[in-house]
């Protein structure tokens, strides 16, 4: 088989219970987010210029609306290298990145704001990420007028809080004030006010107790199923893939070393690296067994 592994995402997950309802502002879907033929390499480095590392070799995924795929390895595979130039924040070395039939254009800037405006990242620390100066209003409104988004700013605001069932009272305080569970959530909403065909997550639950785990794993599936949003799924977690998605493809080294529906993934694990991340499971490796 070809080291450009095709993956298609289909639906999956367990049902997270009532839709919250995409919008009336939200632009029409744009077609598939395609990553096709991606390669990455360090520049040279040090005094004897040794040979580029590869960070990602021949990587090709397809994400299409309304579906979930987990992106599983371990740390070092080349994840977060892949999520970056997912959302047009690192140039590949080759290939191409693509949502519906237009390609990414790096130099036009009103390409780039239509791209991240339809593609947007929810970060593994939220703490981390949201600004402590702001608050939670000021952090949602930013993202449009970055974007350039027309429309009524509060009501987008509003409707993303209602969509992660957030509070409006919160709207005053600072990431500070906020509990974890609460900031992931405004991570969420903030990713989701303009209004997104597609999130990109990166280890969204990483560092959450289970039971908040459990409340971003149940808000990110009822996006996915009732919303229509696509949803690539970032994690070292073989569990959670099972949980939450329908199609999995493992990274190891650079490369995709196995992919397809998840249940088979982990029924019939046919690399290394996929049976080893399921030994990290024991539940999951009992249960598949």
């Amino acid at each position: 088989m070809s080291d450009a592994l095709r993956v298609t995402t289909r639906t999956g997950g367990t049902n997270a219970g009532g839709s919250t309802g995409r919008p009336p502002t939200c632009p029409p879907t744009p077609g598939d987010l395609t990553a096709d033929s991606l390669s990455f390499a360090y520049p040279p480095r040090g005094f004897l210029r040794k040979s580029p590392g590869h960070a990602l070799q021949d990587i090709t995924l397809r994400l299409s609306p309304g579906s979930s795929t987990a992106l599983v390895g371990r740390s070092g595979s080349g994840k977060s290298t892949l999520v970056r130039i997912m959302l047009a924040l690192t140039k590949p070395s080759s290939g191409t990145v693509s949502l519906g039939p237009r390609p990414v254009q790096p130099g036009s800037a009103r390409a780039l704001r239509w791209y991240r405006r339809s593609v947007q990242y929810v970060p593994q620390n939220p703490a981390g990420s949201l600004d402590p100066r702001m608050t939670v209003a000021q952090l949602l409104t930013e993202p449009l007028r970055q974007l350039r988004v027309e429309g009524n700013h509060r009501m987008l605001v509003a409707q993303a809080l209602e969509r992660v069932e957030v509070a409006a009272a919160l709207l005053d305080r600072r990431p500070g004030e906020l509990s974890g569970g609460q900031n992931q959530r405004v991570a969420v909403a903030r990713a989701l006010v303009a209004s997104p065909s597609y999130l990109l997550a990166d280890e969204p639950v990483s560092g959450l107790d289970l039971p908040l785990r459990d409340t971003v794993l149940a808000l990110l599936d009822s996006l996915v199923r009732h919303d229509g949003l696509g949803l690539l799924l970032v994690t070292h977690d073989l569990a959670t893939a099972a949980r939450m998605c329908g199609t999995t493809a493992v990274l190891d080294d650079g490369r995709i070393v196995e992919h397809g529906p998840t249940h088979q993934v982990l029924k019939d694990p046919r690399n290394e690296a996929t049976a080893a991340l399921l030994e990290a499971s024991p539940d999951l490796l009992r249960t598949y067994a």
